[in-house]
């Protein structure tokens, strides 16, 4: 004897089948677009990312920049704000920390006493007027004369559109990195080279594509460029915060 199932019986069966079926393949869909709600740019080719970057960085008037540089001078530590007309923020080294504040071309330097008494030698006491002078200097602003050797070194940790192009290019061929989020923000790296030996660039995925991260090939340093755009006062130190050192300053 045969039994037939009555075609309403069916279709009630089957519908919930299809819709659950529909809604993985939805879901599914979701998951494989990693750039759905983005800016675009993860779905360029590693070098067209790369100049979006860059056009970006270059239309930018400030920038916050922190991190650590290795050079053959050594290792530094940078937290510094810029912008195209000056900089303000710190630089550590090995032996010091100092703050260094740039508006237009006049260039400012404030360290504690240990930086001034840097010509002490080493397992040598101090002299009384060398420890008297760096005490007096000790957190005053010194003017940096544009003639002194440390002027351009120091001024090239303040200047944004040079220190920015030294600072996030890429080189050799231009591979295409995975997705990830640094301080909240959905990046997209690109490499210079297979294994990032020409360093490796994080681009926003949210918003305008700025530089989010870089970190320079061979273990040279990491950045984290933030704050892009936003503004921050400039103004020169009053002069009851600026003294006058005197002699060619100490070279970082």
């Amino acid at each position: 004897m045969t039994v037939r199932t009555p075609s309403s019986r069916i279709r009630r069966a089957v519908t919930p089948l299809a819709l659950c079926a529909g809604l993985t393949v939805a879901l599914t869909a979701c998951a494989a677009d990693p750039d759905e709600g983005t800016n675009g740019v993860g779905r360029l080719s590693a070098p067209e990312i790369e100049q979006k970057a860059q056009t970006a960085a270059d239309a930018a008037k400030a920038v916050r920049l922190s991190g650590t540089l290795v050079s053959k001078g050594g290792t530094f530590k940078l937290n510094m704000r810029l912008k195209q007309d000056g900089a303000s923020g710190s630089v550590t080294t090995k032996n010091s920390t100092f703050e260094l504040l740039r508006v237009g071309d006049a260039l400012y330097l404030k360290a504690d006493a240990g930086f001034w008494a840097h010509d002490e030698k080493e397992g040598h006491t101090p002299s009384e007027a060398g420890s008297e002078a760096a005490d007096t200097l000790d957190d005053k602003y010194v003017k940096v004369p544009q003639g002194d050797p440390s002027y351009k070194q120091l001024r090239g940790f303040t200047d944004m559109g040079p220190l920015l192009d030294g600072l996030i290019g890429l080189h050799g061929e231009k591979v295409k990195g995975d997705r990830d989020r640094i301080g909240g923000v959905r990046t997209v790296k690109v490499k210079g080279g297979a294994d990032g030996e020409g360093g490796t660039l994080d681009v926003s995925l949210d918003g305008e594509p700025y530089p989010v991260q870089f970190a320079r090939g061979g273990g040279a340093g990491v950045v984290v460029l933030s704050e892009w755009n936003k503004d921050f006062p400039l103004a020169a130190p009053s002069k009851e915060e600026t003294l006058d050192y005197g002699k060619q300053l100490p070279r970082t």
